[in-house]
């Protein structure tokens, strides 16, 4: 019994002093869920009397933040709100900084 303690001691030991010999490895860990998180993204239609205003106001809801952007540039905002020229039945995309 007194092996097998040392033996995952040494193991444990051992990776603790791989990690530290390494730092860029847990960067790279952390990395990779802001990069997930900046690509969610919400896709959807429009129909007839849809502005800018009810688009970015879902974007907004669906994705839990004001910070994002349209695929296609389609609505933006400027002074005094969110503008732009959306057309029934095409699928716009929004996705989350």
């Amino acid at each position: 019994m007194k092996f097998f303690s040392s033996l995952v001691f040494a193991l444990f030991s051992a990776v603790a002093l791989a990690g530290s010999k390494h730092p860029e490895l847990k960067e790279d860990f952390c990395a990779v869920p802001r990069a997930l998180k900046s690509q969610t993204c919400v896709s959807f239609s429009v129909g007839s009397g849809t502005g800018c205003t009810w688009m970015c106001n879902y974007c907004a809801s669906q994705l839990g933040t004001n910070n994002y952007y349209f695929t296609d540039g389609v609505c933006t905002y400027e002074t005094g709100g969110c503008v732009g020229n959306p057309q029934t039945g095409k699928t716009y995309t929004c996705c989350a900084n």
